[in-house]
């Protein structure tokens, strides 16, 4: 799954108003920005395989630290404790927020995954293997990345035609990761994967979150909220 874990970000944000969504669109992602690295560094391996499902031929076949269910729990403990110590929210439960927003990655990959998921260590690897069915996973990223931006953004969407743009911007590049030609090495997946992670997050940022920056003691933002 690529753009459907954004939609996370969307009712993340409307429960805890006191966090940006360019934070909510980096820990959705967070176990990918670890794992492109990874990759890079030769921690973690994944074959370029075209065919190995009908959605994208990646064969992640080695991604213990960052894509196993015990390293997913990990690292979602422990950006939201980083979280807590440093953005210091007036709620705790801004961080409890931050930490299920990174394991909400797990969970949604768990649905369209070949079975490459490990439990533990590099075993017992599960994945409902949703990626075999293209048209159903592509409506399901669809409908996970819209239906989150419609439940942020109803009342508000003729403002908020940017954010709406950004999204079939977003589906798009998914629409050419699935049907378009295989990324030439499992090095080029990796450096796409961190640029376009990077650009999701300003380009939210840049059309939500800095006009919604809090307004002055005794007044109300630009944006009334």
């Amino acid at each position: 799954m690529f753009v459907g874990h954004y939609g996370v970000s969307f009712p993340a944000k409307r429960l805890e108003p006191s966090i940006p969504l360019w934070v909510l669109f980096l820990a959705v992602q967070f176990l990918d920005i670890l794992w492109a690295p990874f990759i890079l560094l030769g921690i973690e391996k994944v074959r370029i395989v075209p065919g190995f499902t009908a959605s994208n031929p990646l064969d992640l076949y080695y991604m213990p630290y960052t894509h196993s269910l015990l390293a997913a729990i990990f690292w979602s403990c422990a950006v939201g404790v980083v979280y807590h110590f440093a953005a210091r929210p007036s709620r705790p439960r801004a961080s409890v927020v931050i930490g299920l927003a990174v394991f909400s990655h797990w969970l949604l990959d768990f649905i369209v995954h070949s079975p490459d998921l490990p439990l533990y260590d590099n075993h017992a690897k599960v994945g409902l293997g949703l990626w075999n069915s293209p048209a159903v996973a592509f409506g399901l990223e669809a409908a996970l990345l819209f239906g989150g931006m419609w439940f942020y953004l109803r009342g508000r969407l003729a403002r908020s035609l940017g954010t709406l743009v950004l999204g079939v911007v977003m589906l798009g590049i998914q629409a050419y990761l699935f049907f378009g030609p295989p990324p030439s090495s499992d090095r080029a997946a990796a450096s796409t994967a961190i640029v376009a992670y990077a650009l999701f997050a300003l380009a939210i940022w840049w059309l939500q979150d800095r006009r919604a920056a809090p307004a002055p003691t005794g007044t109300r933002s630009a944006t009334g909220e």
